[in-house]
């Protein structure tokens, strides 16, 4: 999933100072999952909004929509009707969802309501974990489930380095396992350890943000 952080309250006065009413856009999949966007987050973040407005005596009209997803323009669409009655739009959805209003909506400001940071797991309440850093090259099959572009801190692809502490955390953060060493440790228990002397090639970065926008394209899927 996309994690994403809400912006601090005095952020987000100063990017909407200046209009009178402005529309808080939810999204109801990612940003709700790690409660930074969603319905509830809209709900609660509107009264807030509100107070600290007429604490400093400015008259900004705050008006809700949770979308299901901001990232679709069939959802995107639902906001033609509120269009009109208002002057500025305040995302909680992520970057993508936030361009795609900017993109759909040319003349309305759009502002970010949220911090965008990584592809994570939930992997306990209150704790999300980098999993996948979208290299557009997945070797997950040679690394048995483990990325080591995510979860390395160097990113190695071809094994350990010399710096794995004693009980198998990352010397440059010792909070984390190594990566390798949870990739050996998998590859032992499906009994394949010698799928680890295959050298690994070089990534393809070819389809990364570098170079400008990645693209994916599904020709079977165009029309």
């Amino acid at each position: 999933m996309i994690f994403a952080e809400r912006k601090p309250i005095e952020e987000i006065l100063a990017m909407i100072r200046g209009h009178k009413r402005v529309l808080l856009v939810g999204c109801a999949t990612c940003v709700a999952e790690c409660a930074a966007g969603g319905e509830e987050e809209v709900e609660t973040l509107a009264p807030l909004l509100r107070m600290a407005l007429e604490k400093e005596g400015r008259k900004v009209e705050i008006v809700t929509k949770t979308l299901e997803r901001q990232c679709e323009w069939e959802f995107v669409e639902e906001l033609n009707k509120l269009l009109p009655e208002v002057d500025a739009m305040l995302s909680l959805g992520c970057g993508i969802g936030v361009q795609a209003l900017a993109e759909r909506f040319p003349g309305t400001r759009i502002y970010p309501g949220v911090n965008t940071s990584t592809l994570a797991l939930r992997a306990e309440a209150g704790l999300w974990v980098s999993r996948c850093a979208a290299c557009g090259d997945c070797t997950l099959d040679e690394t048995f489930g483990v990325c080591p572009v995510a979860r390395c801190a160097k990113g190695l692809m071809n094994g350990p380095c010399g710096g794995t502490r004693p009980d198998g955390k990352c010397e440059l953060d010792e909070g984390s396992d190594c990566a390798w060493k949870l990739i050996v440790e998998r590859a032992e228990a499906a009994n394949a350890l010698d799928e680890l002397k295959k050298v690994r090639k070089p990534k393809d970065w070819s389809n990364s943000r570098h170079g400008g926008p990645k693209r994916v394209v599904r020709e079977d899927l165009r029309t």
